[in-house]
């Protein structure tokens, strides 16, 4: 196994009776979202943050990868947690947040799901332009990672996008379509006014669609990986709270 890059490593934390997963988004690693994970734990929450297969070692690896692949773990690593919590709470940012969307849609009995700057949206321009790429025999380009409006705030990611993995994520929104209103749990959509990856859009998609009334908090300071941006303490704080509502004392 190739070795994992510096920082980005999976994490899991014992505690208590409410579980949280929380997910990383394309080409990421758990680096972007250890912030919250590291609070929810210190919280006394069981705390996952897993590693998603063809992330965090090389672009070569996510090539060989599909949503497939990535829906299946965060589904096994969902079963692992709820078998020794009471409740469980998803968090996931951006193509972490669309894996926490096809979770909730499959299991319903979720204690609720947190997703931030979530692509939901299927893109048919993106989508026929990755096709174009890569029937011309390209593999990867040049990827817009760290978009953080904080100067100097590094992200642990690959600097280059594989196109098929990209591909099988356009066709899952498509097909995300379909069950979104089948999500029934409380949810928390976080979405940044400034957004260069995900347009902001795609949350108020999400809100249209789904049963519940959502929980919305904006952000006018960060960027697409605001976890990690300016507003991370508004978002830490936001997410503590809702896991408390909805999933109870650890």
């Amino acid at each position: 196994m190739r070795d994992i890059l510096p920082g980005g490593e999976p994490a899991s934390f014992p505690g208590g009776s409410t579980g949280v997963l929380v997910v990383h988004g394309f080409t990421g690693t758990p680096h972007s979202m250890r912030p919250i994970a590291e609070a929810l734990a210190a919280q006394g929450h069981s705390v996952e943050l897993p590693l998603l297969p063809g992330h965090g070692t090389t672009v070569e690896d996510m090539i060989k990868t599909g949503f497939d692949d990535w829906s299946s773990h965060v589904d096994q690593v969902y079963e692992q947690l709820a078998a020794r919590t009471d409740r469980v709470v998803v968090v996931g940012l951006s193509m972490g947040g669309t894996l926490t969307l096809w979770l909730a849609a499959r299991r319903p009995e979720l204690a609720g799901i947190v997703v931030i700057n979530a692509a939901a949206v299927p893109d048919r321009d993106t989508r026929d332009g990755v096709k174009a790429f890569i029937d011309s025999g390209a593999e990867v380009l040049d990827a817009i990672r760290g978009d953080i409006a904080k100067p100097d705030t590094p992200e642990v990611a690959y600097d280059q996008t594989p196109l098929r993995p990209l591909l099988s994520l356009q066709d899952a929104l498509v097909d995300l379509q379909d069950h979104l209103p089948r999500i029934t749990v409380p949810t928390l959509i976080i979405v940044s006014e400034q957004d260069h990856v995900v347009p902001p859009e795609s949350s108020d998609h999400i809100a249209s669609m789904i049963s519940p009334d959502p929980q919305r908090l904006t952000l006018t300071d960060s960027f697409h990986v605001a976890t990690l941006d300016y507003d991370q303490d508004r978002i830490i704080a936001a997410v503590s709270e809702f896991v408390s509502a909805v999933g109870g004392a650890a």
